[in-house]
């Protein structure tokens, strides 16, 4: 069974739903607190998590689907390429609050553990390209993302995540297989927690003795205020983020 530790939650089983009912229950759950960032359709409806997490353990993990994409330079990137290390895939768009309020933490995280065999790569869904390229220019993201508009990356991994969440969060073990979800923002002790038992267990180093950002001298300075995750305005390609309870335990579109 996955393993449940502080901020994470173990999944459960749920019943198959049909593409209708799945969609009933992402309209309902939008009602019944969810955080929704953009009205739409039932087909393009996005709710934000709550940025619960799901470790699996070794032995229970679910190789990762072959996944090839492009950059917004240009260049055709696949998952396989990073065997080897851990891989940090985090799914966002420009329009999304708390997508925006988490990347100070996804770029700490990236700066730390790097040298522990650890690497970044964005996805991001339902965006408009020059809004993104512009917003990882702004926030100066040092990994690269896939521009996936159609949003066909988060639905190869759906059987993990269900593809309206955003943001989520997967973490592939160096063999491939997933090793751990959040669905909706994570925080610095969240991911931390979830990468050092990897780093551990594929003996990639010490994450004790890792550099803090932190305590480098003139970190934050100049750094730019986090902004206000309410009353995001989408872009014009924009639809809205997403999962609901039920969703959050692995079950999406």
């Amino acid at each position: 069974m996955p393993s449940s530790s502080p901020g994470t939650r173990r999944r459960r089983a749920v019943p198959s739903l049909s593409a209708a009912a799945v969609a009933a229950v992402l309209v309902l759950s939008g009602c019944a607190g969810g955080t929704e960032i953009e009205p739409g359709g039932e087909e393009d409806r996005f709710i934000s998590g709550d940025g619960s997490a799901t470790v699996f353990e070794d032995g229970e993990r679910a190789a990762a689907p072959e996944v090839t994409g492009t950059t917004f330079e240009g260049d055709e990137l696949s998952l396989s390429e990073y065997e080897g290390r851990i891989l940090v895939v985090n799914v966002w768009a420009s329009w999304c609050g708390p997508c925006r309020a988490e990347q100070p933490v996804l770029d700490e995280v990236h700066a730390e553990y790097g040298e522990l065999g650890v690497d970044f790569l964005g996805v991001n869904i339902k965006d408009n390209e020059t809004a993104a390229i512009a917003y990882t220019e702004n926030k100066g993201v040092e990994y690269p993302s896939l521009y996936d508009q159609p949003g066909e990356i988060p639905q190869a991994f759906r059987e993990t995540v269900p593809p309206r969440a955003i943001p989520s969060t997967l973490l592939i073990d160096p063999e491939g297989n997933i090793a751990a979800r959040v669905i909706g923002p994570t925080t610095y002790g969240q991911l931390t927690g979830l990468l050092d038992p990897l780093v551990v267990e594929f003996d990639l180093g010490d994450p004790e003795e890792r550099t803090r950002v932190s305590e480098l001298e003139g970190y934050g300075e100049g750094a730019e205020p986090t902004e206000d995750t309410e009353g995001a305005e989408p872009s014009e390609d924009a639809t809205a983020p997403g999962s609901d309870e039920d969703a959050q335990d692995g079950n999406g579109d």
